[in-house]
């Protein structure tokens, strides 16, 4: 059994990439950025990743208690998981309102792009009409398998596009990756399941939400449809994954493991420590009064693989990001006292069991009202 986190070390310390949806570390409420400083009563600092995994998984059912530093908390927080055997759905869908659509990829499996296209083709059905708008939401997606990263990419995109390829030392470590049945469909003689597609999901408006959270295949899939021009990206920096490792056994149950390439979107951007930059960004605005924002990328890691583009990664320092406590008063008369405003909280965009999306998610509404804007210019033109 595990808890459902996607993990890096920094400084000693274990930091949350993402949780995972609806397993037990989302369901209680860590989020990504968390420091987890202890595992039960066991300090972290000085542990190596893999231990400190190996914690973390147990039997199913059996407890573990998380200590985290949490951005704008004051003090530790604590929080009591439940592990468990790990079912991820990793494609959820609704339209949201007719005409426009919504799918969330939570994690990169196997047969995540067999089930988009199902899922493409049941809301075509439902919806009767042709989509006027899709959204690819992407945030806190750890990644996962590359073939399902290209899949996802080719059921937007024209065939035998570009999607990613990788750049290394040695020429085996050199691969173009396109959308082509090829490159993502697993052993031979299987059927395409893109190539009955809907053809208007090929030029469907599109905006794909990506955050902090959103990392390897999931920078894969926005950067391919970023530098296609086939979707706005909006949300804030990924995570900046983009590295190919290579596990070299050594014998008694030990092994090696070496970077050995990077991936590269098709216009040449490395992924690696810099990230997906969105075209628009847009901040996650469920956070209320004075809060420091410290954004974990992997640029911030120690030791972490530079994109080969930066003059100096050891000069980098983590991004620290304040974000004011309140609005400046206006004005008030001579000897009088200025009246403190008081801050009006942000609906929380945590799901209800069950909830696809919450009506209070800040940016995917910000995403539907691009896609209604961008129909009203297509109108005009």
């Amino acid at each position: 059994g595990g808890l459902g986190i996607e993990v890096a070390m920094e400084d000693g310390f274990v930091k949350v990439v993402s949780p995972i949806e609806d397993t037990p570390a989302y369901i209680a409420g860590l989020k990504s950025g968390d420091l987890i400083i202890k595992l039960d009563d066991v300090a972290v600092k000085g542990l190596a990743l893999n231990d400190a995994v190996k914690r973390m998984r147990g039997k199913p059912n059996s407890q573990i208690t998380l200590t985290v530093v949490r951005k704008g908390e004051t003090k530790p927080l604590v929080f009591t998981l439940t592990r468990a055997v790990i079912k991820i759905q990793s494609v959820k869908s609704k339209m949201l309102e007719p005409d426009y659509a919504y799918i969330r990829v939570t994690q990169f499996q196997e047969h995540t792009g067999e089930v988009l296209a199902k899922t493409i083709e049941g809301m075509y059905a439902e919806n009767k009409t042709a989509l006027k708008g899709l959204i690819l939401d992407l945030r806190n997606d750890p990644g996962g398998l590359l073939n399902g990263a290209v899949a996802v990419s080719a059921a937007f995109l024209p065939k035998n596009s570009l999607v990613v390829y990788t750049d290394g030392r040695t020429e085996d470590a050199k691969m173009k990756l396109t959308a082509n049945g090829e490159h993502y469909l697993r052993g031979p003689g299987r059927e395409d399941y893109l190539k009955n597609l809907p053809a208007g999901i090929k030029k469907v408006p599109m905006v794909v939400l990506v955050n902090g959270g959103s990392a390897s295949a999931s920078e894969i899939v926005a950067g391919a449809l970023q530098d296609h021009k086939r979707a706005i990206i909006m949300g804030t920096q990924t995570f900046g994954k983009g590295s190919v490792q290579t596990i070299l056994p050594l014998g008694n149950n030990t092994a090696i493991k070496l970077t050995t390439a990077r991936y590269y979107t098709p216009n040449g951007r490395s992924i690696q420590a810099k990230g997906i930059t969105p075209d628009i960004v847009v901040e996650d605005a469920t956070v209320t009064g004075a809060e420091v924002a410290l954004k974990l990328r992997e640029a911030d890691l120690t030791r972490h693989l530079s994109n080969g583009e930066e003059a100096d990664p050891a000069s980098k320092k983590l991004e620290i990001e304040i974000i004011p406590a309140k609005p400046t008063p206006a004005p008030t008369a001579p000897g009088t006292t200025p009246k403190e405003p008081t801050p009006t909280p942000l609906p929380e965009t945590k799901l209800e069991p069950g909830e696809i999306v919450s009506k209070n998610d800040y940016q995917v509404n910000q995403a539907v009202n691009l896609l209604k804007g961008l129909q009203v210019l297509s109108l005009k033109n």
